[in-house]
């Protein structure tokens, strides 16, 4: 696993929300949903240092810190265009787009953008929803050439399959909560269409919404028959990620 890093180190904050910490030192966290969220731990609700923010879709589970973070840290935030665009009008200086098939170099992190099935909205105080464009994957290569996949929130399709052949990645982060996204069913026939040897499952915690029904153990069970194969790795909240 340690070899398979390349350095990188990856600290579950809870729900879908991760920090990687680069072999060069660069500070990305994806999905920032850490002050209100029941799993974190305290000690990491407090960022510090922030190079970039990566935003898979408006829903507040993935959305809820990152104005405050972008404010306090002048990390940049990688969002789709419409996400990007009201950001800029809420201030954020270093609001910068990606879109699904495109690729930047941000900092010494490459990140490209893939699909996902799902919706995207952001709340607005008066507890109104704006459009928050289309939801969002990324593959993010490191630069030792590790890549992961997060999923974002995503039901199963089949062009999970051209992810893997494109951009091969080693380590995918997919939802098995079920109702609002894929269940441990369907995630464990994602993997086998990444072929990915290393998953974490993410956005299951009945802490975080009761309607959650999708467990670890369910998945490792479907896994078994699927892909009997692949390392489940089944992160706590603080957790890195090291075997």
């Amino acid at each position: 696993m340690e070899e398979m890093l390349g350095g990188t180190t990856i600290t579950y904050l809870g729900h879908a929300a991760f920090r990687f910490t680069t072999a060069g030192g660069e500070q990305i966290i994806i999905d920032p949903f850490l002050t209100n969220n029941p799993q974190t731990p305290e000690e990491l609700k407090h960022v510090g240092a922030l190079d970039t923010i990566l935003i898979t879709h408006g829903h507040f589970d993935h959305f809820d810190d990152v104005e405050p973070l972008a404010g306090q840290t002048g990390a940049t935030t990688i969002s789709n265009f419409e996400i990007m665009a009201y950001l800029q009008r809420q201030g954020v200086e270093n609001a910068a787009p990606i879109m699904k098939g495109g690729s930047a170099q941000i900092g010494g992190v490459k990140v490209t953008a893939t699909h996902a099935f799902h919706g995207s909205s952001i709340a607005l105080d008066d507890g109104s929803l704006i459009y928050g464009g289309e939801p969002l994957g990324f593959v993010v290569e490191f630069e030792s050439g590790f890549k992961l996949y997060h999923a974002g929130d995503t039901a199963l399709f089949g062009d999970m399959r051209l992810i893997g052949e494109l951009y091969n990645p080693d380590l995918a982060l997919l939802p098995i909560g079920d109702r609002l996204t894929m269940g441990p069913l369907e995630a464990a026939h994602a993997v086998r269409l990444l072929g990915v040897n290393h998953v974490v499952p993410m956005h299951y915690s009945p802490e975080v919404m009761p309607i959650f029904t999708g467990t670890p153990e369910q998945f490792q069970e479907h896994l078994a028959k699927i892909a009997p194969d692949v390392n489940v790795h089944v992160m706590q909240p603080g957790d890195d990620l090291t075997s």
